[in-house]
């Protein structure tokens, strides 16, 4: 029986999609710009087809090699460009309602709002209540949240209202019961996600946020590849924030890890672990938070070459019948002014034994994924999306 392996690789984008004006990313190319400015080597990538997708997704000539693998570009049919929408969508659940989202004043949470979290939470008070940079915020802010016991609230151009606290002097757990009440409390404004942003260190400078960053999110808006699969009595794997990104639905074996490296290990054991018609997710989050949010185009491109040097070994440790799938949630160009997530194309690669090479076109929706997936590992149809497997190739 068939096996399914994604691999997120959390925002990178190869185009501006046809609907970027709208979110102001008309020319964020996360591909493009990278290979621009700092060339990286990633012979693999190229070789399975990422530079033939990208030439699709930005309606350039392909002129090199025929790519080894399949390859595509897929727009995005959801609404935001969040994390959460563009992982859903591409498990069979495209969002098509609006989200919410706080201004860009100072301070931006509604006082109401704030004021429930600190008479609920216990709390001194809270500091930030803007727009920010996770990591900016902490060097700013960090020593005073130490010195006053009030923790950091912020958020982004997503639908999402984060909080960080340091680990010792704040305390993990206590940052986790006040997330819980901080989603209960933004149900209201249509929030997405309440993040937990736990960090370690004694200085500005030399702060860190550590592994246990926890996900409070809203449940999927109908069933997911994971829910399919579960209820067909199969196995799901997720790795990394997937269970957390999907709120623990259908999402049975879940597996943290920290960073890249320690994300791709895990998935190798997966690979080496997982039962027969299964479906295994993996998020490589440092593409998205270490570089793309902070505009690191140099360490996103020595990012993309380290983990495109793992791409042999994965291919050699599938197994006849297996299929991997490189993908992506969203853009978020580390040229591109702010440090927000942008409107893209992401690439839909596939390979696995026996695969070869096809060009998979522009696809309509990520869900195209999903729905190739399901077909793949033998189960109903899902509600959304066009499956671009041929009917010979499923359940290989």
């Amino acid at each position: 029986m068939a096996r399914a392996f994604v691999l997120v690789m959390d925002s990178f984008g190869i185009g501006a999609a046809p609907d970027a004006a709208r979110f102001g990313d008309t020319g964020a190319d996360t591909w493009g710009h990278i290979r621009a400015a700092h060339n990286p080597h990633v012979p693999n990538l190229v070789r399975l087809g990422l530079d033939a997708a990208h030439a699709a997704a930005t309606g350039q000539r392909y002129a090199g090699p025929p790519p080894q693998g399949w390859f595509g570009a897929a727009r995005e049919r959801s609404l935001g460009k969040d994390t959460p929408s563009g992982h859903w969508e591409m498990a069979g659940a495209p969002v098509e309602f609006e989200w919410g989202y706080f201004p860009k004043s100072e301070p931006c949470f509604p006082a109401e709002l704030i004021a429930a979290l600190v008479a609920r939470g216990g709390l001194p008070g809270v500091l930030g209540e803007r727009h920010a940079s996770g990591t900016a915020i902490l060097d700013e802010l960090g020593e005073a949240h130490i010195a006053t016991g009030k923790p950091i609230v912020y958020t982004s151009a997503d639908s999402v209202f984060q909080i960080a606290a340091h680990e010792t002097h704040f305390g993990l757990q206590r940052l986790l019961d006040l997330c819980r009440l901080a989603f209960e409390l933004v149900q209201p404004y249509k929030i997405g996600r309440v993040i937990a942003r736990p960090f370690a260190g004694a200085a500005a400078g030399a702060f860190k946020r550590t592994s246990n960053r926890k996900d409070y999110a809203v449940r999927p808006p109908e069933a997911t590849l994971f829910d399919r699969l579960t209820a067909a009595g199969r196995q799901t794997v997720a790795i990394g924030k997937i269970g957390d990104i999907f709120a623990h639905q259908g999402t049975q074996i879940e597996i943290k890890a920290d960073g890249n490296e320690d994300l791709m290990a895990k998935t190798f054991d997966a690979i080496a672990d997982a039962a027969e018609g299964s479906l295994t997710m993996t998020n490589f989050v440092d593409f998205d938070t270490l570089y793309g949010h902070r505009r690191d185009a140099a360490g996103y491109a020595a990012a993309l070459a380290a983990f495109d040097r793992h791409l042999p070994r994965l291919e050699a440790a599938l197994r006849p019948g297996d299929i991997a799938v490189l993908t992506a949630d969203h853009g978020c160009d580390p040229t591109w002014p702010g440090s927000d997530h942008t409107r893209e194309h992401v690439p839909a690669i596939c390979f696995g034994p026996g695969l070869g090479g096809r060009d998979l076109g522009l696809r309509d929706s990520f869900a195209d994924i999903g729905q190739s997936l399901a077909q793949h590992l033998g189960i109903a149809p899902l509600r959304h999306g066009t499956s671009f497997m041929i009917p010979s190739e499923a359940a290989r």
